[in-house]
Parts: structure tokens; C-alpha cells; sequence
């Protein structure tokens, strides 16, 4: 039996760390063909130059695709690199044309590879549609990818119902839970003193997980919220005797400057904190496991901590709309705000209440769900046909 070609695309190392499993999985089919195409900031030394982290992996990669040549530095060069994203993938897709197109998430990259698989009659497959983040763009992204997509693996109940309400038909939309939290429930994680070997930095200390990603809407000023959030975590060091692992931004607008300010707090802290493009899923997860709080505004923050039941300070409005379990504390990016939120997260009294958090991410084995349902949904005759709106009648 001939294989069905599923291309996969991943333009950053959340989402690639998130899709692991997934491609582990479909490497062992004999039904599908996995084609994972790497772009996006995977490709960018100025974001970590990821795809190293791909190849450690011995991830087969069919074909990397860069994106980047107009910077990430304002809207007009997002617009600029989701007008040239869509012409890259649209030649790859029709000289390279799989049987359906794989991707998670929200972001403009994603969105565009998306759009060109859509425009050329490719079904799309979308992991984690549903979600609402108010304070980013990443939003409406998200939001055009279901009206594309044919098949949805929404993360929780709440945003496979949203998914629905969206005009999309039941029987396509699957709550398999998190691809986060699955890892987080499998992958062996290293201990304090083998993470502080691997990152070069001491993290048997009571230490901070941060990362800090631009708030794309709002019009808020990236630059004056990263200098608030790093004079509290200066004051935080005196206070608290906290020490930080920070992750660097992403490749959004104000991605850049952010990483410029952390470079140069980094080189000015050198024995308080350690700064790093990337640590790769497993460092990452364990930290995250090890740490005495995890701060910021990603994604993970909300999302992935409750597993661990680790408290979590989240800054700013880029993750507003999420569920927000037990162990996190929303807070302004103002440093009196979050140096106040810190000191109530590390309280011996609310990591007992973080402790108790409950995940509504938990799906049990949710990558082998995914990949069970494609392999029924490529071998059905019409996959692929034209969407009717469902409208609840």
C-alpha cells in the first residue's frame, strides 16, 4: 500500500517541542508518510538557529524554507514575511504536493503556510484551535486556521465547544487534550545538578524560569514592560535571593529588542542570571519542574505549568482569554506589581495551593490520539471536500 504524504511545518522550538511526540509516532506508521518542513525562526541565528535542536533529535527534515529576509521588527515586515511565506509554501506545496497539511498553533507563519495549502485544495489538520490570547495577535491567526482547516485537535473542553461554535462541524472536532502536558507526564527530565551541568549555570539555587514574549496588541510599549519586569527581577534578587533562567523572546515584532535588553542585563548579572536562545523541550521541562516560580507571558506559563503545580507569575495581557488554573497569578507588567506577585507565588502558602492545581490539558496519551485519527482520516474517501457550515441545526 502506497504511503499518504502528511506535511508538517514548524517554524518555532515551543512548537516543535510540542510536535515531537506527533512525529515520533507517524515515523512509525505504515500508513502515512510524515514530510516535516522546517522554517521560521528554526532557521534564524539571531532566534537560536533551532534546527539544531531538530537534527539532534534525528528528526528527518524534508525541506527547510527560510522566511526572515524582511526582519521582525514591525507589522509591515510581518506582513511582508506572511506575503512571502504564502509564495514559498505555495511553490513547495504544488512541486511537493502532500495528501494533507499538519500544524499547531497561531502564529503568522503558521497561518500562512496554511492558507497556502487551503488555496491549493490541500486538508489542513490543526492542533490547539479554540484558544483565546487577547493580548496578541496570535488570536485571529489561530481563529483563520480552524475556518481552513478540516480536521481540529483542540487542547481543552472549553476551546473545543469555541471551536464548534465557530460554525465547525462535531464530528471533525477532537479534544485530545495537550501535547504540553503529555511531555510533560513522559519525558524523563534532568535533575537540578545534571540541568545546571547542561545549562552552565547554577540552578540548585532557588531560581526563576522567565520568558518574555511582545504583547502584539493593545499597542502596548514592549520596551518600557521589559524594563519593568527586569528592575523587579533585580529587586527580587536583593529580596528574595532569586536567580533567574531566562528563554529569549520569539521572532514577533519587538522580538528583537527584547533579546537585545536581556543580552545586555545578561552580560551585566553574569552570577544571578543565565540567558539562553533556547534550552530545548527537555531543559526547558525541567526547569520548569525545578523552579521555584515561572514568570513571564508565555503561552507555557498558563497552559503547561499546572501539570507541575509550580507557581507561575503571569505579566502583562498577551495570554488574557486562557484558562487560568490555581497555581498562576496574573498580574501588570509594572515592577511593583510583579515584584509583589513574585514574593506571593514563592509564599510557602500559595505553592501549597499551586501544588493542588487541576489541568484541564490532560488528555492522556494525546499524540497517539492525533496521530490514530489521521491515519482514519487520510484512507477516507473525500477527506479533503469542500466544508459545510455548521450552524447548530
Amino acid at each position: 500500500m502506497t504511503k499518504k504524504s502528511l506535511c508538517v511545518v514548524t517554524g518555532t522550538r515551543a512548537e516543535y517541542g510540542l510536535l515531537r511526540p506527533v512525529l515520533q509516532k507517524l515515523l512509525q506508521s505504515d500508513v502515512i508518510e510524515p514530510r516535516l518542513v522546517v522554517t521560521g525562526a528554526h532557521l534564524a541565528p539571531e532566534f537560536g538557529n533551532t534546527v539544531s535542536e531538530i537534527e539532534a533529535d534525528g528528526m528527518p527534515i524534508a525541506a527547510r524554507i527560510p522566511i526572515l529576509k524582511f526582519g521582525t521588527g514591525s507589522p509591515l515586515a510581518t506582513a511582508r514575511t506572511v506575503s512571502y511565506t504564502m509564495e514559498r509554501f505555495t511553490d513547495y506545496f504544488s512541486q511537493n504536493r502532500p495528501d494533507a497539511v499538519l500544524v499547531l498553533g497561531d502564529r503568522y507563519e503558521i497561518f500562512a503556510a496554511g492558507a497556502a495549502a487551503a488555496l491549493l485544495e490541500i486538508p489542513l489538520a490543526h492542533i490547539s484551535g479554540g484558544d483565546v490570547t487577547a493580548g496578541a495577535a496570535d488570536d485571529w491567526f489561530r481563529h483563520c486556521l480552524t475556518k481552513i482547516a478540516h480536521l481540529h485537535f483542540p487542547s481543552c473542553e472549553e476551546s473545543a465547544a469555541r471551536v464548534i461554535r465557530m460554525g465547525e462541524a462535531p464530528a471533525t472536532v477532537f479534544n485530545v487534550g495537550g501535547l504540553g502536558d503529555e511531555n510533560i507526564r513522559t519525558m524523563e527530565k534532568l535533575d537540578p545538578a545534571a540541568l545546571s551541568e547542561s545549562v552552565g549555570f547554577d540552578l540548585t539555587r532557588p531560581f526563576g524560569l522567565v520568558t518574555f514574549h511582545p504583547q502584539t496588541a493593545g499597542g502596548v510599549d514592549v520596551t518600557a514592560q521589559m524594563r519593568a519586569l527586569l528592575d523587579a527581577m533585580d529587586e527580587l534578587t536583593r529580596t528574595e535571593g532569586l536567580v533567574w533562567l531566562v528563554t529569549k523572546s520569539n521572532a514577533d515584532a519587538g522580538g528583537l529588542a527584547i533579546n537585545a535588553m536581556w543580552d545586555e542585563w545578561g552580560e551585566q548579572h553574569p552570577d544571578t542570571a543565565a540567558v539562553r536562545a533556547s534550552l530545548g523541550v527537555k531543559r526547558y521541562l525541567s526547569a520548569m519542574a525545578a523552579a521555584a516560580l515561572v514568570l513571564g507571558n508565555s503561552s507555557s506559563g498558563v497552559v503547561e505549568t499546572p501539570t507541575f503545580g509550580v507557581p507561575t507569575v503571569n505579566v502583562g495581557g498577551r495570554q488574557e482569554g486562557r484558562p487560568l488554573c490555581e497555581n498562576v497569578i496574573c498580574c501588570p507588567a509594572e515592577k511593583e506589581a510583579v515584584a509583589a506577585a513574585v514574593r506571593k507565588a514563592v509564599s510557602p502558602e500559595f505553592a501549597a495551593v499551586a501544588k493542588g492545581a487541576k489541568s484541564p490539558y490532560n488528555g492522556g496519551d494525546t499524540s497517539g490520539k492525533i496521530v490514530d485519527i489521521l491515519l482514519d482520516a487520510v484512507r477516507r474517501p473525500g477527506f479533503g471536500a469542500p466544508k459545510v457550515f455548521y450552524d447548530g441545526r
